[in-house]
């Protein structure tokens, strides 16, 4: 009777504590295999920095950086409410989804917003949303263990002064050329 009353209290715990909210994580994953959107994985590799000699923090701040997700929705020029519709949503995943904003730009016909995920000196991701009206949106995922603001900064850096592995994102050009 006793063992029945644990199992019972388990199998109440595991399903309480499943998490049916909206998140970007679920967003990406209902979304991968839709038409409408472009999905790609890029590994942290594609920063080359063999040709670079790395300091000690540049090191340290690759070695959090585990991944990179990026969705991207093209706008369709028929249905100009789908896109709104759909840039909602990723909007008030941000507000929602435990996510902190750091950085917000708009103008007229598009913006762009930087936040974080985690705590304090603890993050665990790292997300870009950009929007325009014209083109339609994208949001880049930068995911990693223990990453500091100081990390995301000197990994923004190293992406801009290595060499980027560009055939990691050969998919991402390819679909972009089909649609």
């Amino acid at each position: 009777m006793k063992r029945n009353l644990y199992i019972l209290a388990l199998v109440a715990t595991v399903l309480v504590s499943c998490n049916q909210e909206p998140t970007l994580q679920k967003y990406y994953v209902e979304n991968s295999d839709s038409k409408e959107f472009i999905t790609l994985d890029i590994a942290p590799n594609i920063i080359n920095t063999d040709s670079l000699e790395l300091s000690a923090d540049e090191k340290k701040a690759l070695e959090s950086l585990h991944k990179f997700n990026v969705l991207i929705y093209k706008a369709d020029s028929i249905d100009k409410s789908k896109y709104t519709a759909e840039k909602e949503k990723v909007k008030n995943l941000l507000k929602t989804d435990q996510y902190e904003e750091l950085m917000k730009v708009n103008s007229a016909d598009g913006g762009f917003s930087i936040s974080t995920k985690g705590e304090g000196e603890h993050i665990e991701e790292f997300v870009v949303f950009a929007h325009q009206q014209e083109s339609g949106f994208g949001v880049v995922r930068v995911l990693g263990e223990d990453m500091t603001p100081t990390n995301v900064m000197t990994i923004a850096g190293l992406l801009q002064k290595a060499n980027l592995d560009m055939k990691q994102l050969k998919p991402l050009q390819e679909m972009m050329q089909k649609k």
